[in-house]
């Protein structure tokens, strides 16, 4: 039986749902669309009566009543949780002229308004195992150059050992997604090899070109109206950075490096992404709210951080690649620029979706929790003022999630050990290749065992077999520096150095077993004496800091 209009002035009962019907409207774009929950909106007989009775002769009022009805049966008042609600999910909403004009503005204005952005793309690291730190930093490049920013206002620091590695199955590419293009296309070569260093990082950040040692002597020569974007891809541990070339970065002196920036005026924002194992503990309890930095790392202060798509993972790399293309929390943040309008999203949008993907979704024994510091008032900026704005993206929702599978992942300190065993099981049929692979498993699982040994053996000699681990292992509330006093913890570093070997990449995860040596007050005789008691007569070989220098 067909409806028909009725002149009755009793509306038909609501709907049993606790929520509207579909209701279309052929032409706007989003038809068909679930009305929010009368809670929020109206009665729902009154919202039925609307849309399914209503007097034949009074159709000019019936028209105006239902552009009212409209806004406030679909949620659509500036500032309701509908409203919000809708705009998180990137559906579109109906915007007045001049409103339209500013969301496409996305809030900002001309050049000369914003200034000029600047970038600083940092791979901290160097070795066909660890291919996925400079993909990063390649791929980042590859995201600001398509969003307008020049190459004299975008510094790079990478090795430059990927591309003609003999291991690299695509010599002169590298990829940063199992079905990604090549990005190392076009990347400036401004700091590479032996030129990536913690010193010139400062030097370009201060924009000291008096200061940088090789390279192609390109700094941050910013004004006060600019801003900074910085992204550095790397091994960590509590309170540093790792670095191809020693010594590492230490939180302290890089809080030190931007205070004086900022102390300088010349900048007006900055914006700081730190992908590495333990990166929170680089800002917490040491980051000053009042530098106009906002920052997001990819850990807290004392967990990993994680590698991703890997040999044997899910996605896997091409079959021919043996080492792993990205890092979860970098894929996430780039993948998300990449697919969405940089001119309508928020730093707070993309944190947010970063943070759930770098989680691998609530999923944290293989992801990890992003966390951010600083000013976080310069959250509510939109993302084109950092990264830029690719014109192609222009039709992009502002934010919506295009990723909701969780990555397959390996656990970033890992990935050497991961990196070999491919190569171990390429390498069948070919038995002294394999010898030799095996002998690198095993050289590197040696070294580990006497880290971890030694630094427990340090630990009671110092405080006694019952406090020993206790007091290496103690982490301070949240909010508070890793360590009192910075250069203490580097005098630590290099006497356990000098007579244990060297830390490695690996050995990055004991610099909280130092700081709290440190913040016990023991002298730099008595850990001298325990690192003797400890490491005696040992022949470090090639671990020791005289073949692969100091880490502080």
């Amino acid at each position: 039986m067909q409806h028909r209009v009725s002149t009755s002035s009793s509306p038909p009962p609501p709907p049993p749902s606790d929520k509207l019907p579909l209701v279309f409207f052929p032409s706007l774009p989003f038809s068909p669309v679930t009305a929010p929950s009368p809670v929020e909106v109206l009665p729902p007989s009154l919202c039925s009566y609307m849309f399914m009775e209503c007097s034949v002769s009074a159709t000019i009022r019936f028209c105006l009543l239902v552009l009212v009805m409209y806004g406030l049966c679909f949620g659509y008042v500036r500032g309701g949780r509908a409203t919000a609600r809708l705009r998180d999910w990137g559906e579109p909403e109906i915007l007045m002229p001049t409103e339209k004009e500013h969301a496409e503005e996305g809030g900002g204005g001309t050049d000369e308004e914003t200034g000029t952005t600047w970038a600083v793309l940092v791979a901290g690291s160097s070795g066909y195992s660890n291919y996925r730190h400079q993909a990063d930093v390649c791929h980042a490049y590859q995201i600001l150059k398509k969003g307008g920013l020049k190459d004299e206002n975008i510094v790079v620091f990478m090795y430059d050992d990927l591309a003609m590695h003999e291991l690299n199955p695509r010599r002169g590419t590298i990829i940063n997604h199992p079905q990604g293009e090549d990005v190392y296309a076009g990347v400036p070569k401004d700091y590479n090899g032996k030129n990536v260093t913690a010193e010139n990082l400062y030097a370009v950040l201060l924009g000291d070109k008096n200061a940088v040692k090789g390279g192609s002597g390109k700094v941050i020569n910013s004004k006060a109206g600019d801003r900074i974007f910085l992204y550095y891809s790397d091994h960590g541990g509590p309170g540093v950075l790792g670095m191809p070339n020693l010594p590492f970065l230490y939180a302290g002196d890089f809080i030190e490096v931007l205070k004086k920036k900022h102390s300088a005026g010349s900048y007006k924002e900055m914006v700081i992404y730190v992908e590495s194992c333990e990166s929170g503990s680089m800002f917490d309890g040491i980051m000053p709210e009042d530098l106009d930095i906002y920052v997001t790392t990819a850990s807290n202060a004392q967990e990993s951080s994680f590698g991703t798509y890997c040999p044997g993972m899910d996605p896997s790399p091409p079959p021919e690649y043996i080492t792993c293309l990205g890092d979860l929390y970098s894929v996430a943040w780039m993948e998300d620029s990449e697919t969405h309008n940089l001119k309508k999203e928020t730093l707070k949008q993309q944190y947010k979706q970063v943070k759930l993907r770098t989680s691998n979704f609530n999923t944290y024994n293989a992801g990890s929790h992003v966390m951010q510091y600083g000013n976080k008032s310069i959250k509510t900026e939109k993302l084109y003022l950092y990264q830029g704005f690719d014109p192609a993206s222009v039709n992009f929702p502002p934010n919506k999630l295009y990723f909701d599978t969780p990555l397959g992942v390996v656990n970033q300190r890992d990935a050497d050990l991961h990196f070999l065993w491919q190569m171990y099981k390429k390498s069948e049929g070919a038995m002294e290749k394999r010898r030799e692979i095996l002998g690198q498993i095993m050289g590197i699982m040696k070294h580990r065992i006497h880290l971890d040994g030694s630094i427990e053996m340090i630990g009671m000699l110092l405080f006694g077999p019952e406090r020993g681990s206790v007091v290496l292992s103690a982490v301070r509330e949240p909010g508070s520096p890793l360590v009192d006093d910075w250069q203490c913890l580097k005098s630590m570093v290099q006497l356990f150095e000098s007579h244990c070997g060297s830390l490695t990449q690996y050995g990055m995860k004991h610099m909280r077993a130092f700081a709290n040596i440190c913040n016990s007050d023991v002298s730099e005789a008595a850990m001298e004496d325990a690192c003797l008691t400890t490491c005696y007569g040992r022949e470090e070989g090639h671990w020791h800091p005289s073949n692969v220098g100091y880490s502080a």
